[in-house]
């Protein structure tokens, strides 16, 4: 992971950043996040409902619509965390600015949208935050290079417990994404084919066949929040784990009311390299590009064309991937 430290002059010239939508994510992760991120500020904030802005993010410059938001000025980019079916309009408000732009995931609502986001000149990144959690990022480099590789990974957390303000994903849009995109991201390679072996509106389990192994994926909006990544060689024997979550994290967590969400560390680590990635600095990044989030959404259509044949194998479809 990039631990480049931000120069003297980027901490006295912070990146203005302005956020676009207030809704959970910012609420608990971006908004906590701006206050411990270095080199970056949050100039300004944009959401229909404007007691939200004033309830969550007081004393900052509040719009109601994006295009408020880049018109007042004095940004330097965007983070865009409404909900999905607005991901690609606001993404194209902001490359029409001339602003770069952190997109949340998933990039769109299907590959169509992924293709069109990765269009925008210029191209924003995609919000693929698991990249940035440091037991991740840890394994990931601890995993062998040349070796083919079995993954097992889930993520589950109660939906009704989030209460989400404008939450219309189904589990695979809305959890899929981030397993998906770590299948590509810890083996370093692309995915081939997916089949389906359940999928409904709270529960998806999938297999994707990677150019290096193999991956099985579960998620579920119904559950107590679990996280765990699992990585085996050929032989079986695990290369590598993490876990996060579970049942009595759960009860800790609500023993301690004003404990920091889960979400922060790997937003702080997101938003850093955001900025570093605007500002133009070198040295290698984890933060997804819109070629990602393509072969994320292509990997999702794949699994809902199987679902669809009874759990074939279904090829990925993938319109173009030149970012």
């Amino acid at each position: 992971m990039q631990t480049d430290q931000p120069k003297k002059s980027d901490q006295r010239n912070p990146l203005r950043i302005g956020l676009v939508g207030c809704g959970r994510v910012a609420e608990f992760g971006y908004l906590p996040a701006f206050g411990q991120a270095t080199a970056v500020k949050l100039a300004g904030v944009a959401d229909v409902n404007q007691s939200r802005c004033k309830g969550i993010a007081a004393g900052v410059p509040a719009h109601e619509s994006i295009r408020d938001l880049i018109s007042a000025g004095g940004l330097d980019a965007l983070v865009i965390s409404t909900p999905t079916r607005f991901h690609l309009a606001d993404a194209r408000c902001a490359a029409e600015a001339g602003l770069p732009a952190l997109v949340e995931k998933p990039p769109g609502l299907n590959v169509g949208e992924a293709s069109a986001l990765q269009a925008l000149n210029p191209s924003p990144w995609i919000a693929f935050n698991r990249r940035f959690e440091p037991g991740i990022a840890a394994l990931k480099e601890a995993l062998p290079r040349d070796a083919r590789l079995h993954l097992q990974l889930e993520l589950h957390y109660r939906r009704d417990s989030w209460k989400s303000f404008d939450m219309q994903d189904d589990v695979l849009l809305d959890l899929g994404p981030h397993l998906i995109d770590l299948a590509r991201w810890l083996t370093d390679s692309e995915i081939l084919w997916a089949r389906a072996l359940s999928l409904n509106e709270r529960r998806a389990e999938f297999e994707l066949r990677l150019e290096r192994g193999h991956a099985t994926i579960s998620c579920s909006n119904n559950r107590p929040h679990y996280e765990r990544v699992e990585v085996k060689d050929v032989l079986g024997h695990v290369s590598g784990s993490y876990r996060r979550g579970g049942l009595l994290s759960g009860i800790v967590a609500r023993l301690q009311a004003n404990r920091e969400n889960p979400l922060v560390s790997s937003l702080v680590a997101q938003l850093e390299a955001f900025g570093r990635a605007v500002r133009g600095m070198p040295g290698g990044s984890p933060l997804a590009k819109t070629a990602d989030g393509l072969a994320v959404m292509s990997a999702i259509h794949a699994v809902r064309r199987s679902a669809v044949q009874g759990g074939a194998e279904c090829s990925l479809q993938i319109l173009h991937q030149t970012n």
